[in-house]
């Protein structure tokens, strides 16, 4: 019973009135505390529900991201961090365009009585879900590129800032025709990075008309796509802002079908800072976003940590954040025999 008020966020009373059916309590409280007592009865029990302790040991991770390494990587930046804790990682893969997935990840939190929840894009943008986890009472903390949430609840990516960096980068160079892959529109980084990308050349007073962006897919064949339809245009661009490592790969295979050389022909950036970054040739030039930190700082929004306790007490608005980075290797360089127009 103590178990139902806390995913209620309701007093123990107000679900022993509901067991005893009285009508003191309202319809949309009865309602919630009824489905959590179905979500939580043992099979062959008794009329009542029976409810088991709550584990306090498990942290689920719950993702739907296409980008393997990233995925990979914030599993291992979350077990680095929950390593003599106590705690361990459990992880729920899903499909946000199912429209059962909510209750897939309700029921996930509930059936392993999880300490909190970590939400990585997309399914930490998805209002709908975050509403039905504080429904139930369910800690979460949501990576995410802008706030969305309380900042306790959030770990911010920054990744418009991202957008600028390699927009920043290009111009530096002396590159004045760009175009940008950018990923599915679903995505809210997918957003961040080309809007900031876009926010920077404007500022520069440098065109980027819609037909330099093309809508990627975050995989390698959007890149090999994206790519091509960018170097069919007239003036071609002489760099290409991909936002992520493997769509950036897949215009390396583009510009070699068109006979052009990176980055004599052609400079490219990518975001990630994937394996694939340094195993690529020329080396590739992207966005290094801190992951180790990212899940850290998640871990340390579940579990409380001094620090962070300290900070957030001393100083209203604090937040947790990482910064993205761009690290420059071979894929950039001066563009040769450039015209000043805009692509």
């Amino acid at each position: 019973m103590d178990d139902i008020a806390r995913l209620a966020n309701v007093s123990t009373k107000t679900v022993s009135r509901v067991i005893n059916k009285s009508p003191l309590v309202n319809a949309e409280t009865r309602e919630r505390i009824l489905a959590l007592m179905s979500g939580l009865r043992y099979p062959g029990g008794s009329q009542k529900p029976v409810v088991a302790a709550p584990r306090r040991n498990l942290i689920g991770l719950v993702y739907d991201n296409p980008t393997a390494h990233y995925v990979i990587e914030i599993q291992r930046s979350v077990l680095a961090a929950l390593k003599d804790s106590g705690f361990e990682l459990v992880v729920h893969p899903c499909d946000s365009n199912r429209s059962d997935y909510v209750d897939g990840v309700r029921r996930f939190s509930l059936q392993h009585k999880l300490h909190g929840l970590i939400l990585i894009p997309r399914v930490s943008e998805d209002e709908l879900l975050a509403t039905a986890l504080r429904e139930t009472g369910c800690r979460y903390v949501r990576v995410a590129s802008i706030p969305l949430d309380d900042p306790m609840r959030t770990v911010l990516t920054r990744d418009r800032q991202a957008g600028i960096e390699a927009a920043h980068h290009l111009l530096s160079l002396g590159h004045r025709r760009l175009g940008v892959i950018t990923g599915p529109r679903r995505y809210r980084s997918s957003i961040e990075r080309a809007e900031g990308f876009a926010q920077h050349l404007a500022e520069s007073d440098v065109g980027l008309s819609s037909k330099c962006v093309y809508l990627g897919g975050y995989t390698f064949e959007s890149g090999v796509a994206g790519a091509e339809y960018l170097l069919a245009q007239t003036p071609r661009p002489t760099a290409i802002f991909a936002c992520n490592d493997e769509m950036a790969a897949g215009i390396y295979k583009a510009a070699m079908r068109l006979g052009l050389s990176i980055p004599d022909d052609l400079s490219v950036v990518g975001y990630d800072d994937s394996p694939l970054a340094s195993q690529l040739w020329p080396s590739l030039t992207t966005i290094h976003l801190p992951v180790s930190d990212v899940g850290r700082l998640a871990v340390q929004s579940l579990l409380g940590h001094p620090a962070a306790d300290k900070a957030a007490a001393a100083m209203v608005g604090w937040q947790a954040a990482v910064t993205p980075r761009l690290t420059i290797r071979d894929s950039t360089g001066v563009p040769t025999g450039h015209r000043s127009d805009a692509c």
